[in-house]
């Protein structure tokens, strides 16, 4: 294909980007960088990070129903939110060359009990679900914070994930008040 055939055709696809592509120039390989102490801390932050976010992302999922409503709209976007802090964590635990946790199946069936439990309970129940899983993650990311010396790009991106749940906490709180 042309260069001018392939400018045409990039400029006609109208995308919206959840996540820009990432090229091997994002990524930085640190585990060399620390003493084995501060790594056993990094790790187990990073798997639990990673652990809870599939969790949460797992919950909404199972939340969503086919209905048109501004509740499924908010719920498809902390979705897709969660599942970009789940892709932060995993990124960042392949850069310090470590896997995810093989006990992290059991979260997802827990975020399929929670999720699928609240949805069959109602509205207000997905919203008081959202609200306290997001309360109890925001509260996991300033333990984390304050317990783990991480890396100057992790600690940002962790601060920004933290900041998004506290949004999370934020929008279940206005759409259960206008709910009452």
């Amino acid at each position: 294909m042309g260069k001018n055939k392939k400018q045409n055709l990039k400029n006609e696809i109208n995308t919206e980007i959840i996540r820009p592509e990432l090229s091997k120039d994002n990524i930085k390989i640190r585990q060399q960088a620390f003493n084995s102490q501060r790594l056993r801390k990094i790790k187990k932050g990073l798997r639990t990070f990673h652990t809870l976010e599939m969790m949460a992302q797992t919950i909404y999922a199972y939340q969503i129903t086919k209905k048109e409503t501004k509740l499924n709209r908010q719920l498809i976007a902390a979705m897709a939110n969660e599942m970009t802090h789940y892709q932060d964590f995993q990124i960042k635990l392949f850069e310090y060359g470590w896997r995810p946790s093989k006990l992290r199946w059991q979260y997802w069936c827990v975020g399929i009990v929670f999720g699928l439990g609240s949805r069959l309970l109602g509205k207000k129940k997905i919203l008081k679900t959202g609200i306290w899983v997001e309360t109890k993650a925001v509260h996991h990311y300033t333990e984390l914070l304050k317990t783990i010396e991480w890396d100057d790009d992790t600690r940002k991106m962790i601060i920004k994930n933290q900041s998004d749940e506290v949004g999370h906490i934020n929008s279940w709180k206005k759409l259960l008040e206008e709910m009452n």
